[in-house]
């Protein structure tokens, strides 16, 4: 049995609801396929943390979460109590820059029994993955601001781009596509901003030479957004920036039928330092407390941690289970149109992951 040390970060809001929800799936799978052992180490990181403390996780926080195997990562940010540019900076974005997380891959798929809000659209129609470039670009942090409070105030926001960075991202996308419907469309915003996404499809066009079988395309962010709402069903890969993988992922969650259902990734290929598994739906304050939180896209996030750590076959169980659940359409949260608590939802998925097992 192989065993794994997880860092379990609940975080703010509805991430310290959904994140022990994605624990007990863990351990079922665990029990009963005999497979692995995950060991967790919980670290109390975050908004309520930066009120005691003055920040969003010690200054070590990097060198405690080294050693680990995996992060498991429930949310961050409570805007009324703490700014979201120092809550999200102070704690996501430096593990992830910290750890080279370069790699942000966050699947949409409209699950059996869900209905989308895109008219005839049904289970298999939308299919589909964004890769996000996830250390640089526009969210790389490079700028600052001068004359504050003046009239004549600056603030500079400097989006970074390297070759490296880029290539990296692309190469991983491709091979990706090549798992999958072997299609990947590019994504920039290149007619405007000339200098860095002109470098972006350069690298694009450079690497589609080593993969021939790939069918590409390139495409304006803008028309890509459209496209996910018109046409979901033609996107199979997309490769984007940092700031415009974000913005497409929250659209590819709402058309999927609820970002409560939406796993993300935040990996370093290289396997030089942990990787981050968290879902895509953030802290949620208006529903904080009441129960009502999906967990799926927490539990879901953990079958990708397991695919990762190895364990293809116990990953597919959970995915198996969640398609069960939402296909009969009985033990649903408020998001998706039911009336279950987050722990109901739960407990289905681990029924039906025991009878799978039986």
């Amino acid at each position: 049995m192989k065993e794994f040390k997880i860092a379990v970060i609940p975080g703010d809001g509805i991430g310290q609801e959904v994140t022990p929800e994605g624990v007990r799936v863990l351990d079922a799978v665990g029990e009963v396929t005999g497979a692995y052992k995950l060991s967790y180490e919980y670290f109390p990181w975050g908004c309520d943390y930066y009120l005691q403390h003055g920040s969003m996780m010690p200054e070590d926080g990097l060198d405690i979460l080294r050693p680990f195997d995996a992060i498991y990562f429930g949310a961050v940010g409570l805007p009324k109590q703490v700014p979201d540019h120092v809550s999200l900076h102070g704690l996501l974005i430096k593990i992830r820059l910290g750890f080279d997380q370069y790699v942000c891959t966050r699947p949409s798929l409209l699950l059996p029994g869900i209905k989308s809000p895109l008219a005839g659209k049904k289970h298999g129609d939308i299919d589909l993955v964004v890769v996000r470039e996830n250390t640089e670009g526009e969210y790389s942090g490079a700028g600052g601001r001068s004359h504050p409070g003046m009239p004549f105030e600056v603030a500079l926001e400097t989006s970074v781009f390297t070759r490296v960075g880029v290539e990296r991202i692309i190469r991983y996308a491709f091979e990706l596509a090549m798992t999958r419907r072997k299609h990947l469309i590019c994504v920039t915003k290149s007619n405007a901003q000339r200098h860095t996404l002109t470098l972006w499809d350069e690298c694009f066009e450079r690497l589609a030479a080593e993969f021939p079988e790939v069918r590409t395309e390139r495409m304006l962010v803008d028309a890509m957004a459209a496209r996910l709402v018109l046409q979901p069903e033609s996107v199979d890969v997309a490769v984007a920036s940092n700031m415009f993988g974000d913005i497409l992922t929250d659209i590819g969650g709402a058309i999927s039928g609820s970002l409560g259902l939406s796993p993300s990734v935040n990996i370093n290929p290289e396997r030089m330092f942990p990787s981050m598994f968290e879902p895509v739906h953030g802290s949620a304050p208006d529903i904080i407390g009441k129960g009502i939180a999906d967990p799926i896209a927490m539990i879901w996030t953990g079958a990708l941690m397991l695919e990762f750590l190895g364990h293809k076959a116990e990953a597919a169980m959970i995915v198996e289970a969640i398609k069960g659940v939402t296909a009969e359409g009985r033990v649903l949260t408020p998001d998706l149109g039911g009336k279950a608590r987050t722990t109901e939802v739960t407990d289905e998925i681990i029924a039906k992951i025991r009878a799978a097992a039986r």
